[in-house]
C-alpha cells in the first residue's frame, strides 16, 4: 500500500474515533476549512502541528484532506456534535493502534504511539472502550487537556493508578486491563 492510501486509511481511522458520538449534523452551517484546519492544529503542540497532516469529516462520514503534511503526524479539527472541544492528533503507531481498537483486534505490539488532544476531551468511559453513553456503572470522566501514550507494555501501565474513577488532574490509566489500555496525562 502506497504511503498516501495508508495516510488516508489511517485518517479513515481516527476520523471513526471521533465520529463515536455521531456524524456532523448536516444542518449545522458548515465551518470553512480555514477554520477546521485551525481547530484541528489546536490539538498538538504548535511544532507538531504545523507539519502534520490535516483531515476532516463530511456530513455524510466522508473524509477530505484539507492540507498534506510531512512529519507522520494526523490532526482532527472538533467535532461539534460532542459535548466539549476535542481535536485530536496521533502519529503513525497510535493511528494502528486506534486502526485496531475500532476493529475490535488487538492492538499491534511493541507499537508505542501518541496522541495528543491539548483542548480536552469529549467525556468518555473509563472502564468501556466501547461504551456510547453514561451508564452507572461504566464511570464516565470528563478529561482536560492531555496528551495518551499507547501501545506501551503492561507494565509501563503498572506505574500509574487505574482507578475505575481517576483523579483527572493527574496521569491515569483508561481502559485498565484491556487491551486497549492507554496513559492519560494532563498537561494543565
Amino acid at each position: 500500500m502506497s504511503t498516501k492510501g495508508l495516510l488516508y486509511r489511517s485518517a479513515i481511522v481516527a476520523a471513526t474515533l471521533i465520529a463515536t458520538s455521531g456524524l456532523l449534523a448536516a444542518d449545522k452551517s458548515s465551518p470553512t476549512d480555514a477554520q477546521l484546519i485551525a481547530s484541528a492544529m489546536r490539538a498538538a503542540p504548535p511544532g507538531v502541528a504545523k507539519g502534520a497532516t490535516i483531515i476532516a469529516m463530511n456530513a455524510d462520514g466522508t473524509m477530505r484532506t484539507l492540507r498534506e503534511g510531512s512529519n507522520g503526524y494526523t490532526c482532527m479539527p472538533d467535532n461539534p456534535t460532542t459535548p466539549g472541544p476535542d481535536p485530536m492528533c496521533m502519529d503513525k503507531n497510535a493511528l494502528e493502534w486506534a486502526q485496531a481498537w475500532m476493529a475490535h483486534k488487538p492492538p499491534p505490539m511493541g507499537k508505542i504511539g501518541v496522541m495528543y488532544m491539548l483542548q480536552g476531551g469529549t467525556d468518555a468511559s473509563n472502564t468501556d472502550p466501547y461504551a456510547k453513553k453514561p451508564l452507572p456503572s461504566n464511570h464516565w470522566v470528563k478529561t482536560g487537556p492531555h496528551f495518551m501514550i499507547v501501545g506501551a507494555d503492561a507494565s509501563f501501565y503498572d506505574m500509574y493508578p487505574k482507578s475505575p474513577d481517576p483523579d483527572t488532574s493527574m496521569p491515569y490509566v483508561m481502559w485498565a486491563g484491556t487491551p486497549y489500555q492507554h496513559l492519560m496525562a494532563p498537561v494543565k
